[in-house]
């Protein structure tokens, strides 16, 4: 796609920065990890201020998702709002959408942005054009938000091109192509966005970095800061500059204050707890030496593998053992700054007996293993196969809420750990 012949200009992409997000399942971590946790969605809104003043930026979209919730806290208002005033102070636009998270009709206090911060409403695709610092058009930015946290219509058809600047960004909270792992709101098709005129969709809402395309580009940069397991390594937002002639040149800018890391350790070979223990105790260094920069990390271990090893961790508490053997040897959190504080040590081995080696045999355990097998190699079967096996829990509405969000590997990957856990039970009846 060729640009017209324009001003040189530099913007920052962000999205989903969920401020003041409440980071579940805190009550037992130290005060340290957990204070920190809880005021980083904050230091990464910092950490973008400081970005865009020592990169001299022009201007900067917010895709959506601004707040964790549709009913903002005070606190995370006020802070926005402190933020805004510093990007306004040092020349830079700033443009919002609102998303699922952020709607327009949650609750809001009545606090004033600052001259030159625009929100898109929810009644049609706005434009307003931005400048660079020196006053000069450099795009015409469009936007719609949200007016209530489930939108299902594809609101990247209503996006118009308008004449009279010489690149055209379009800033959307939407899910692209149907991606399983988010909430299937404003869907919408990247042959569509491709073919729409624009130069640049600035998306939220899939908290992955990920460029769909380029020219146009069609780009995700992921959330700001990771809030659980699940949004691991670097989050932050995305330096884009756009040259006289058009080119995109895109940095991606680490501005997470926690991060969350998975590192696997595997037992193959392991043959005492020594052993173990090195092993467990080497990631973690791996992980501290290789970070590019020194924050924070909360890691979760992964045990994988087959050995020896595999039917004590199935012992119960051995895993919880493990770990806090871990977290005395890493020492306490307050006492360094750049800490690591093992989540949890994920048990994933088998035995020394592959589970298809095993499902070869007569009876009863060759039996369960065959069918276990074929389901878990069809999606509709490991489904049915657990929601049979945790009827009696899906009746809890919570419960079931949080199986409907699993996805098929986590659903894979449970079956073949309770196929493990019948191996090493019924084997040991067989030799009790």
């Amino acid at each position: 796609m060729q640009v017209g012949a324009g001003v040189p200009f530099t913007f920052v992409h962000a999205a989903d920065l969920h401020l003041d997000s409440p980071f579940k399942g805190l009550s037992k971590v130290p005060a340290a990890v957990r204070d920190r946790l809880r005021e980083s969605t904050f230091s990464a809104l910092d950490g973008l201020c400081e970005l865009v003043r020592t990169e001299k930026v022009d201007f900067v979209v917010l895709a959506g998702d601004l707040f964790d919730a549709a009913d903002r806290s005070l606190r995370a208002q006020l802070r926005l709002q402190r933020a805004l005033g510093e990007l306004a102070s040092n020349g830079a636009q700033v443009f919002i959408v609102h998303g699922n998270h952020d709607p327009e009709s949650g609750r809001r206090a009545q606090l004033d942005y600052p001259p030159g911060v625009f929100v898109f409403g929810s009644g049609d695709v706005q434009c307003l054009p931005a400048h660079t610092r020196t006053g000069e058009l450099a795009a015409n930015v469009y936007g719609i938000s949200y007016p209530t946290p489930a939108v299902t219509d594809n609101l990247a058809l209503r996006f118009k091109l308008r004449e009279g600047a010489p690149f055209h960004l379009a800033l959307l909270h939407a899910n692209v192509d149907g991606d399983p792992s988010h909430d299937n709101y404003a869907p919408c098709k990247l042959e569509e966005l491709s073919a729409s005129g624009f130069h640049y969709w600035a998306l939220g809402h899939v908290h992955d970095r990920r460029v769909l395309r380029e020219y146009p580009h069609v780009v995700y940069p992921g959330n700001t800061q990771g809030r659980s397991i699940r949004e691991t390594g670097g989050k932050g937002a995305y330096v884009v500059s756009v040259s006289e002639s058009g080119s995109i040149d895109m940095r991606f800018q680490n501005l997470a204050d926690v991060v969350w890391q998975e590192a696997v350790v595997s037992i193959e070979g392991v043959e005492r707890e020594q052993e173990l223990k090195n092993r467990l105790l080497t990631v973690v260094e791996e992980i501290r030496e290789t970070a590019p920069i020194r924050r924070p990390t909360i890691v979760r271990i992964r045990l994988e593998g087959r050995g020896d090893m595999h039917e004590t961790l199935l012992e119960p508490s051995v895993a919880e053992e493990w770990l806090e053997e871990l977290r005395e040897s890493l020492g306490a959190p307050e006492e360094t700054e750049a800490w690591i504080w093992p989540e949890s040590i994920d048990v994933r081995t088998g035995g020394l007996l592959p589970l298809e080696t095993v499902a070869e045999e007569e009876g009863f355990l060759g039996e369960l293993l065959r069918s276990g097998i074929v389901a878990a190699d069809v999606e509709q079967l490991s489904e049915a196969l657990l929601d049979e096996a945790m009827e009696a829990l899906r009746r809890q509405p919570r419960i079931r809420e949080w199986l409907r969000s699993r996805t098929h590997e986590e659903r894979v990957q449970w079956i073949h750990q309770a196929m493990e856990l019948s191996v090493s039970m019924l084997r040991n009846d067989e030799t009790g």
